[in-house]
């Protein structure tokens, strides 16, 4: 009987690299910056590609005030 364990797939560049930065003891407020830090860059990235795909999709202003109607109305 062989146990099916998950192989997780190797570590990228970015990954090895944030393990090695991180590998000493932090306090708790240099964990709370750098977890900030890594938010704010994740969330203008995310900013770019919601750009992208609203110019992409040509949607207006209009379009999202309606969906988020409609998404208050049903909860």
């Amino acid at each position: 009987m062989s146990a099916n364990i998950p192989v997780a797939p190797p570590l990228n560049e970015v990954q090895l690299m944030l393990l090695r930065l991180f590998s000493r003891p932090m306090t708790e407020e240099e964990v709370k910056s750098v977890r900030s830090l890594l938010l704010d860059y994740y969330e203008q990235q995310l900013q770019k590609e919601v750009e992208v795909v609203i110019q992409e999709k040509g949607i207006q202003r209009k379009q999202f005030d309606e969906l988020l109607q409609n998404d208050q109305r049903t909860k």
